[in-house]
């Protein structure tokens, strides 16, 4: 599934952003077409176009580009943005069956919370030296750290037990803790 993520300011310094991807199921020749929008860190709005082939999508694609272009949106490189790192400090060194577990509801509740708000990917995650580290690459830090918290408390992750950290893209080893505070340097390894 394809995705294009675009974004732009507007004159009261507010974050935007408009999504579309392509979305085929599995055995069938049609799928559906997704356009989502909104101002960052709120839920946004969807519409969809069904039953739409390979050379339709390419078509609504370059129509969604050039759209995007006109309103003055544009993608952000990933260098532009920051990384916001979700931690779970673990009993042991590679993680229980209970932590892998929490890594993946994590995981779940994460990807569509940030996402269905223009808030940021989760990338990656791994175990380490007695840390669970979930990798989300943000355009919002601040808002990322605002909706991570209500999404763990929401889907009862263990909040009372994880920290959050936001780093440059280009300097991920210079970790700042925000949350909880006060804010102090924080290490994924």
């Amino acid at each position: 599934m394809a995705i294009v993520r675009t974004y732009r300011l507007d004159e009261k310094n507010v974050l935007h952003f408009r999504e579309a991807w392509f979305q085929q199921f599995e055995d069938e020749e049609l799928g559906q077409f997704v356009i989502n929008h909104g101002s960052v860190g709120h839920m946004s709005q969807t519409s969809d176009v069904q039953d739409v082939d390979n050379d339709r999508a390419d078509e609504l694609f370059a129509g969604f580009m050039e759209a995007c272009a006109e309103a003055g949106y544009k993608e952000i490189e990933a260098e532009d943005q920051s990384w916001v790192i979700v931690q779970y400090a673990l009993k042991s060194a590679n993680g229980t069956e209970r932590d892998h577990y929490l890594e993946k509801k994590t995981k779940e509740a994460l990807t569509g919370h940030l996402a269905w708000r223009g808030l940021g990917t989760v990338e990656s995650s791994d175990f380490g030296n007695r840390k669970l580290n979930i990798r989300v690459l943000s355009p919002a830090p601040k808002l990322a750290v605002a909706a991570i918290k209500t999404c763990i408390r929401e889907a009862k992750l263990d909040f009372t037990k994880m920290s959050i950290g936001v780093a440059p893209y280009a300097e991920a080893n210079k970790l700042k803790m925000a949350h909880p505070m006060p804010s102090k340097p924080m290490s994924i390894d």
